[in-house]
C-alpha cells in the first residue's frame, strides 16, 4: 500500500492495531478454552477417584518354575567315588593267577567263578572300550563305567584294553594299569581273559559284587 498522506498513515496504524487486537482476543480465547478442558478433566478424575487396570482374566499367570535343587551330597560323593585311590604302583602278582589265560578273584572265592567267568555262564551284559585312552582318560572312564554298572544292578561287563601292540616297545601298558585298577575295585568280584571271540588277549570280562538292596 502507497502511503500518500499524513490520513494514510493513521490509517494503516489503525489497522495494524486492529489485527494486533484480533490476535491477542484469539490467544485469549484459546487459552481460555485449554483451562476450561483441563478443568473438566480434573473435574472427571476427582468424580472417579484412583483408577487401577483390570486384570485380563484370559491370561494365567504363572509363577516362574524354579531351578531344580542341586544335589550337592549327591556331586560331593561321585566326585569322591572318582578320585577313589586307584593307583598305577599297587603290586598284583600276588593275587593274579597268570595261567595261559590270565584272571583274578577275590580272596574267599572259589576257583570255580573265574572258571565258569571263562565258560561264560554270565552272559556279558555292558561293556567299555578303554583302547587309544591316555592313563587318566582310561582311569576315570574305569572308574565311572564299574560304579555306574554296580549300581544297576549289572553282574557281568567287558573292559576293552587293547593288546598293546601300538605301544613304544609293544609293551601292553594300559592292559596292565587295568589290572592293577580292577583289583582295587571292592565291586569286582572276578576276572579274566576275554575268550578269543570276545577280544581274547585285548580284553578282560569282568564279574561284579551282586547289588546289595538296603
Amino acid at each position: 500500500m502507497k502511503v500518500t498522506s499524513l490520513a494514510d498513515l493513521k490509517l494503516v496504524k489503525k489497522q495494524i492495531e486492529a489485527q494486533a487486537q484480533r490476535e491477542a482476543a484469539e490467544a485469549a480465547q484459546r487459552a481460555l478454552e485449554a483451562k476450561r478442558q483441563a478443568a473438566q478433566r480434573n473435574l472427571f478424575q476427582a468424580a472417579v477417584g484412583a483408577v487401577n487396570v483390570l486384570p485380563d482374566k484370559r491370561r494365567a499367570h504363572l509363577l516362574p518354575t524354579p531351578p531344580a535343587p542341586i544335589p550337592k551330597q549327591k556331586q560331593a560323593d561321585e566326585a569322591a567315588a572318582l578320585q577313589e585311590a586307584i593307583s598305577d604302583e599297587v603290586d598284583v602278582s600276588s593275587l593274579l593267577d597268570t595261567d595261559e589265560r590270565l584272571s583274578f578273584r577275590r580272596p574267599g572265592v572259589g576257583p570255580d567263578v573265574t572258571q565258569k567267568l571263562r565258560r561264560g555262564n554270565w552272559s556279558i551284559q555292558r561293556q567299555v572300550d578303554l583302547h587309544g585312552l591316555r592313563t587318566e582318560e582310561a582311569r576315570e572312564a574305569l572308574s565311572t563305567f564299574i560304579r555306574d554298572a554296580h549300581k544297576q544292578g549289572i553282574r557281568c561287563v567287558r573292559v576293552v584294553t587293547g593288546k598293546g601292540l601300538g605301544s613304544p616297545g609293544k609293551t601292553p601298558v594300559l592292559k596292565d594299569k587295568v589290572h592293577r585298577w580292577l583289583v582295587q575295585k571292592s565291586e569286582v568280584l572276578a576276572f579274566v581273559q576275554a575268550q578269543p571271540a570276545q577280544g581274547g588277549a585285548g580284553a578282560l570280562v569282568v564279574l561284579l559284587q551282586p547289588l546289595r538292596l538296603s
